[in-house]
């Protein structure tokens, strides 16, 4: 009699059963009683520490179970939205063209004579409202976390839903956004679009994931895949040519460095490997020798009214460029210049005011939000394993970490899987 093979997904109850041997030889993970893992071809996440989470996934793995819960329960929600595009806003912007991306600064108010004057840290709620900003931010959220739900579980169902808003957002001409952000953080009476708009599509890093992760689905087609490098192709063209595009890359703040990882992750994804790696190799001096000093400092941030807030999002950036060279044998995470400037040395001076008792002694007028900075530190804990961030992390107490996706997409330090069982939320934030 012929032995029938069920997929894995429908294996899943008697998988939990099963003890997962790992292993890494070559591009494969192996699970001991279960089909092999192959490493996903992401281009931001660490490929092992997907396939180790899928591993204990399918093994019933106590310690992710808080940030997989999570996941899962935000991919839920996630399909019950309807897919967002650029014609969902009520106006036509400066172009005339619906299909133009547009929002507008968030950092300016109107005075009393009617022009807009910024108040640095300040958000006007005017600039949210009718703004693709939100809408692409929600986009780019929701499909990497379908796409992982995906991965993870092989329901067809979040692979379908991911799909449809990437086609929504990207490739149908009725709905599609025009590959260029001319029209970003313009300033109304002023300026149509600035070179910081750019920073609204930071969430295409992990979009392009959520992209390579789509592949091993029905719904995903090879036209929709031909599509989006295409669209991708056209934007990083356009990114590099343009005068708001270059006028970006020349930021020596945060804005630079988010451009940078944008740069180097769509080119990684359209198959433009060598442009991806140049951009990390430079960043080396112009965004690490360039943006932070000998002590750790980053100049640039602490000059905002939200220098806390500031200082972790640009180190956020820097962390996401480390892991994107990571993948493609550029090695950020030790570069150092002659006089010490490194992302180390950025990391250590941030990881003391984790305590909060140490009192951050620059400007900041919003509530320091320090799990913002704590999962960092547990992303370059295992990058840094003398600088015994643990204690710093043991005083900044465990809210949001264990539940949060990042414990899935790279290796943390230990301290996560000791806080897992407790499992709290972190309040979350952004800044641009």
């Amino acid at each position: 009699m012929k032995k029938v093979v069920r997929p894995l997904r429908e294996q899943f109850p008697r998988l939990l059963a099963l003890t997962i041997t790992l292993a890494l030889p070559g591009n494969l993970l192996f699970a001991k009683g279960t089909e092999a893992i192959a490493l996903p071809p992401v281009i931001y996440a660490d490929p092992h520490a997907l396939a180790d989470a899928k591993a204990g996934y399918l093994a019933g793995n106590s310690s992710l179970k808080p940030a997989l819960d999570r996941l899962l329960e935000s991919a839920q929600k996630a399909l019950e939205d309807k897919p967002v595009s650029v014609m969902d806003k009520n106006h036509v912007g400066p172009s005339g063209d619906k299909h133009d991306f547009v929002s507008q600064a968030p950092y300016f108010w109107r005075d009393a004579t009617g022009r807009y004057i910024r108040r640095d840290g300040e958000r006007n709620p005017e600039s949210g409202q009718d703004s693709d900003a939100g809408r692409i931010g929600k986009m780019c959220a929701d499909t990497h976390t379908l796409a992982l739900a995906f991965y993870f579980t092989g329901e067809e169902k979040y692979a379908a839903h991911a799909t449809e808003m990437l086609r929504v957002w990207f490739l149908n001409p009725a709905t599609c956004m025009n590959p260029n952000l001319n029209y970003g953080q313009g300033i109304p009476g002023e300026v149509d679009g600035r070179p910081m708009g750019i920073i609204g599509t930071r969430g295409f890093v992990g979009l392009v994931d959520a992209i390579r992760l789509l592949q091993d689905s029905k719904s995903w087609t090879g036209a929709d895949q031909q599509g989006m490098v295409v669209w991708m192709t056209q934007y990083l063209n356009w990114l590099q040519t343009s005068k708001i595009g270059t006028g970006e890359g020349n930021a020596t703040n945060n804005h630079g460095t988010f451009y940078d990882t944008q740069v180097a992750a769509i080119a990684a994804f359209v198959g433009k490997t060598e442009l991806a790696k140049e951009i990390i190799t430079n960043a080396r001096q112009k965004r690490v020798a360039g943006q932070i000093e000998p002590d750790g400092k980053m100049p640039r941030e602490l000059q905002r009214t939200k220098s806390f807030d500031y200082s972790v999002f640009n180190l956020r950036a820097l962390t996401d460029l480390s892991c994107l060279g990571q993948n493609l044998g550029v090695d950020l995470w030790h570069y150092q210049t002659n006089d010490g400037r490194s992302i180390r040395k950025a990391m250590d001076f941030m990881a003391s005011y984790l305590d909060r008792d140490h009192k951050w002694p620059y400007q900041q007028i919003a509530r320091v939000n320090r799990q913002s900075l704590a999962m960092l530190l547990l992303r370059a804990e295992p990058k840094y394993p003398d600088a015994h961030y643990e204690a710093a992390l043991s005083k900044a107490g465990d809210e949001g970490l264990a539940t949060s996706e990042e414990r899935l997409l790279f290796k943390t330090g230990p301290i996560a899987d000791r806080t897992a069982s407790r499992g709290n939320r972190a309040a979350g934030g952004s800044v641009e």
